[in-house]
């Protein structure tokens, strides 16, 4: 039987000739745009393309090697100047190839590197998969050598905030190809699964990392014993939380490693993992140097994160312009926000791939790895938008390219794709309303006394904070030293904190700063959480009613406010809606049911989150509209989660079918974990049969 034909573009030599061409033309057409360019002949532009390109294979690890804390702080520049020193040093080589002076290399490099992704992807050529098999496989080679196994490993990859209702529509529609072709083929199944009460990360990964998200009510909320407000953003916070819902055994103890998360489930190896960035035992700093120590990587990586940049404020100017609604201000997608963007569509996109390929090389048993760039846009643009389709697009190419990569490695691999949470849609509180939940509170309150919304970083900054600290603590000394002096103002607890929130609004002025407020009026998503702060414990429905007569009737009565849940001296927890009232001790409705729309366990999760520590005095969840498939946010996002409503309880997962089906339905993201902790030992097992039955 003749082998199977390897494509014409994946042949090596072929694809050596043709990027070699590539970089000719490449370089030629710059020499027609840049009077500061000579080249004396095509003979000429053929070597300089070859002295680049072995001046890059031989100089530039050497340099990046010392220079790429620099690359990483300047979001890649500094590797472009090293570029552009590249096509400098073969001016000096090249008789015939002569420049005007360092920047005429500098703009040439930059406009050679863009031509080249633009002909490589009219050509069809997918360097990214090359780039990953070979170099990544090369610098494994030297670190690494790992004993060749059939036991499968498993790769759990992780796509923020997709519902599965979205999924279906990006695989219908043909934006995810190769899951397409996974689930037509047979070789996966996809199956739902539903949030607790809280659907958002810091719950989520605890859940399916460590197999407990106990008293995590929110993203954020209040401590009544500590007097804090705790922040899912904060490294410290999500460090803690890992400490407290661990028990040593989460779902990547076992020679696993964690990618781009908030929490890292026990794996003895990290990156750009929130929980473990101060963990310098499990810290993988030299990831970045290998990241940065390509050229081509380098440059594709901050040209396509430069586009990214200006299609982001090339679509806001357009849905503005074409009234599309609802959208968010120039003030929630100007300023950082399309750098924002771009550090989680580009940035650490890239960065997840290329360590994941790397530890496929290594022959990791497991890997968990969150990709947040779907996310960040569907909460600014919408869970519909073209951009927040087109980056899913993009994340179905990487996952193709991992199973490309994955042939390659010394044992098989099982790819489970999988979500934390959904998103669910529609205009904001502020929007449909005219006023904060914070606002809106301090109205119910008698004039005397102060509500306060205290200002949090967002998620998306967050992430970039992670990778800003990952990237200087291996060299506290000495580039560290450089990021804590340029960033003097925003240093917190010894790390930086970019990307600060909106001063919080204070309803009542002329109070002390450091006075705390009377209540806490605090947004996940479209989670509201009211805290009396004056009272040590959880006060009942009774005392809210007695000391603040107005708050609970008028929360009930607004429209944008699907239920509240409140604790009853009487009754025990209770949800209150317009026009009835839920005894869930008793599990008895009168009047018409506060929970109808809201899931068919709606009920289970709210009596779980009555038992918890930080259970807040008041619970406040915002309409769900079934008809419009609407809600709205608590915060300035359109597209939200936080609560319940809508698609954003309901997450995916994504399994081959030689790993076990769930038995019944998957409630909690508990239920996750157990699966998915089912599968590792599945494998195990599988193997050590085969094994005995070989012998």
């Amino acid at each position: 039987m003749n082998s199977p034909k390897t494509p014409l573009m994946k042949r090596p030599v072929v694809r050596i000739v043709v990027i070699w061409a590539i970089q000719t033309v490449a370089l030629l057409i710059m020499t027609w745009l840049m009077d500061s360019v000579e080249v004396d002949s095509l003979g000429t532009a053929v070597v300089v393309a070859a002295v680049i390109g072995l001046l890059n294979a031989f100089l530039w690890p050497l340099l990046t090697t010392i220079l790429v804390p620099f690359a990483v702080l300047t979001l890649g520049i500094a590797s472009l100047l090293l570029n552009g020193l590249m096509v400098w040093l073969a001016s000096l080589i090249v008789p015939g190839f002569s420049l005007v002076n360092f920047w005429s290399a500098f703009w040439l490099a930059l406009g050679m590197s863009l031509i080249n992704v633009v002909l490589s992807s009219l050509l069809t050529i997918d360097d990214d998969g090359a780039w990953y098999r070979n170099t990544v496989k090369r610098r494994m080679k030297r670190q690494v050598k790992p004993v060749p196994t059939d036991v499968p490993g498993i790769f759990f990859l992780e796509i923020d905030g997709l519902a599965r209702p979205i999924l279906e529509k990006a695989i219908k529609d043909g934006y995810m190809p190769n899951m397409a072709r996974w689930l037509e083929s047979g070789s996966h199944i996809l199956t739902s699964w539903e949030t607790d009460t809280s659907s958002q990360t810091s719950a989520g990964q605890a859940g399916i990392l460590h197999g407990n998200n106990d008293n995590i009510p929110a993203f954020r909320w209040y401590d009544k014993a500590s007097g804090e407000v705790i922040s899912s953003s904060a490294p410290k916070v999500v460090a803690n939380l890992e400490k407290e819902h661990s028990d040593g055994n989460g779902l990547l103890v076992d020679n696993g490693t964690s990618r781009g998360n908030m929490l890292s489930g026990d794996a003895p190896y990290a990156f750009t993992t929130a929980s473990a960035l101060t963990d310098l035992k499990r810290d993988q700093p030299e990831q970045l140097q290998a990241f940065f120590s390509d050229p081509y990587s380098v440059s594709r990586t901050l040209i396509y994160f430069i586009w990214d940049v200006i299609q982001e404020k090339r679509q806001f100017r357009q849905a503005r312009k074409n009234n599309v609604q609802p959208i968010l201000d120039k003030k929630h997608r100007g300023g950082k926000y399309p750098l924002i963007r771009a550090s989680q569509t580009v940035l650490m996109r890239y960065l997840n791939i290329y360590t994941l390929a790397g530890d496929m090389f290594s022959g990791r048993s497991s890997a968990y790895s969150t990709f947040v760039a779907y996310d960040e846009i569907a909460h600014h643009s919408g869970i519909f938008d073209p951009a927040a389709f087109d980056v899913l697009h993009k994340l179905d190419q990487d996952f193709g390219r991992l199973e490309q990569v994955s042939k390659e490695a010394p044992r098989p691999y099982h790819f489970v794709v999988l979500s934390d949470h959904g998103q669910s849609k529609g205009a904001t509180f502020l929007q449909r309303y005219g006023k904060t939940l914070e606002e809106f509170v301090q109205e119910l309150m008698a004039e005397q006394y102060r509500v306060e919304s205290p200002a949090t970083i967002g998620e998306g900054v967050s992430n970039v904070n992670v990778l800003l600290n990952q990237t200087v603590q291996g060299d506290p000394k000495g580039t560290g030293r450089l990021v804590r002096t340029l960033f003097k103002g925003q240093m917190v607890d010894g790390q930086v904190q970019l990307g600060d929130a909106e001063e919080p609004t204070t309803a009542k002025k002329g109070e002390k700063e450091d006075e705390q407020p009377d209540v806490y009026a605090l947004a996940s998503g479209n989670l509201g959480l009211v805290y009396f702060t004056q009272r040590p414990e959880r006060m009942t429905l009774e005392e809210i009613n007695q000391a603040f007569p107005e708050v609970v009737p008028g929360l009930v009565q607004h429209e944008g406010i699907g239920f509240i849940m409140v604790n009853s001296e009487d009754y025990g927890p209770v949800v209150l809606g317009a026009n009835g009232t839920y005894y869930l001790d008793e599990d008895r409705i009168e009047g018409e049911d506060p929970l109808a729309g809201f899931g068919s366990h709606a009920a289970r999760h709210l009596r779980r989150t009555d038992g918890f520590p930080n259970c807040p005095d008041i619970l406040v969840n915002s309409f769900y509209d079934a008809d419009k498939d609407e809600g709205c946010a608590f915060e300035e996002l359109i597209g939200f989660h936080g609560g319940m409503g809508g698609t954003q309880t309901h997450p995916f997962v994504l399994h081959p079918v030689e790993l076990e089906a769930p038995d019944g339905d998957l409630i909690g993201a508990a239920s996750v974990h157990e699966l998915a902790k089912g599968w590792l030992t599945q494998v195990q097992d599988t193997a050590a049969v085969e094994s005995t039955a070989a012998t």
